[in-house]
């Protein structure tokens, strides 16, 4: 079983999206499951109507889920299997209050050491804690052995016990925090097999002990993908605008295109152009590189456009193109949905002359509107210079405006066999 767990709390970044690419391919693979965990405890910070959003971009990009989650739902079991900890004695309540924590904090910050909770209510007596006023949150009691497990990616990796404190669990006010909630979940939902960003590693042998210390046996396996870079090699960020899957799509970019990309870029594909069914027949996580990818909407743009000429005519439809053929043939010059449209329905709106070309226009116009419509560009041509006595640019540069609206282009002789069957109705506006 795998899962996408992202927070309603802000726009997708194109490393979610990657997180829920790799985890539905791997799914399909072994047909083991999907489940979206829409992780929404964090009620200050999450924002209204992004569950909903997250929804929807996964579905334009044609991942399907087979089970739906709200973390919320699951509080009561958050605090019964918190109850269990505590009266097996693996974990403790802590009295300890923010401004206490805080100044140890700053003592370890002024002493340039690594803050760790220092166990100091680890060992109250049963009156200590039925008598003590102050609210409580639960905390984990530190582990005292290595903690290790192998990475997909990354291989072995190690956190020696010093390095892991008596972390919480429950809040004073009785919430769980991440790592509680992430672990509690994954053990209820199933899940075998987590495939996440690698700014939770250090996570990992957290939600391992929470687990351990609850009797849960099930293995699960771990990969932690690698940071994504902006060009100046930096971690991209919400500065970046293309870091925002929104944004991309509505650039201009396919679904298919973001996907194909993401899956290709810091990874081995038997080729660069692909769908995500074609990806699932080859896709290994363990192909993956250790070193952080990095990202080019230059790169993007090109396979976007592969992605147009290779979609279907109704999926062009789909996008918003009325001339299936047309968006394909301007791949030459645009990579963009919303550019190619604009190059399209330039050919089909009414035009505006520029007044140094107008004479030649109407002359041509009227041509051609009363000529039949020759099989090539050359004849056409030819009609028209003879007819009018035009040449060079004087004939080429008012047939190009009447045609496409535009002063520059792709050759005229390469989209006339597209617009030929139109043509008077093209230049007849």
């Amino acid at each position: 079983m795998y899962r996408f767990a992202p927070s309603p709390t802000g726009d997708m970044h194109i490393g979610n999206l990657r997180v829920a690419i790799f985890n539905y391919i791997a799914s399909l693979q072994d047909k083991s499951g999907f489940v979206l965990r829409i992780e929404d405890t964090d009620k200050e910070r999450n924002i209204e109507g992004k569950d909903e959003q997250i929804m929807e971009i996964l579905r334009q990009f044609g991942i399907k889920w087979d089970t739906l989650y709200y973390q919320s739902k699951n509080l009561k079991f958050h605090q019964e299997f918190a109850a269990r900890l505590l009266i097996d004695k693996k974990a403790f309540l802590c009295f300890c209050d923010d401004e206490t924590l805080e100044a140890k904090r700053q003592e370890a910050a002024e002493n340039s050491k690594a803050y760790r909770y220092d166990g100091s209510c680890e060992n109250l007596s049963d009156d200590e804690v039925l008598n003590n006023p102050r609210p409580a949150a639960l905390r984990l009691k530190a582990p005292k052995t290595t903690q290790k497990f192998i990475d997909k990616i990354k291989g072995e990796i190690v956190f020696e016990p010093e390095n892991i404190d008596s972390f919480v669990l429950l809040r004073a006010d009785k919430t769980p925090t991440y790592n509680f909630a992430c672990a509690i979940d994954d053990m209820l939902e199933g899940v075998t097999m987590i495939i996440r960003g690698e700014d939770h590693v250090s996570n990992t042998p957290k939600q391992n002990l929470i687990r351990e210390a609850l009797g849960y046996t099930q293995e699960i396996s771990y990969a932690h993908l690698p940071i994504i870079l902006n060009m100046e090699g930096k971690k991209m960020s919400k500065r970046d605008n293309s870091s925002s899957v929104s944004y991309l799509l509505q650039k201009g970019y396919m679904p298919e295109a973001i996907a194909n990309y993401l899956i290709l870029i810091g990874n081995k594909t038997p080729c660069e152009i692909f769908t995500l069914e074609q990806a699932a027949s080859w896709f290994d996580i363990s192909n993956i590189s250790r070193s952080p990818a990095k990202f080019s909407e230059e790169k993007l743009a090109q396979i976007n456009r592969e992605h147009i000429k290779l979609a279907s005519d109704d999926r062009l439809v789909e996008l918003g193109f009325s001339s299936p053929d047309l968006a394909r043939f301007y791949t030459q010059e645009s990579s963009l949905i919303p550019e190619i449209i604009a190059k399209i329905e330039a050919i089909n709106a009414p035009k505006i002359i520029p007044k140094q070309w107008q004479k030649e226009a109407d002359e041509i116009r009227k041509v051609i509107l009363n000529m039949q419509i020759p099989h090539s560009f050359e004849e056409l041509k030819i009609v028209i210079a003879d007819e009018t006595n035009l040449k060079g640019k004087s004939l080429f540069m008012p047939l190009r405006l009447l045609l496409t609206g535009a002063e520059h282009g792709p050759e005229l002789k390469d989209l006339y066999p597209l617009i030929k069957s139109d043509i008077k109705e093209i230049v007849a506006k």
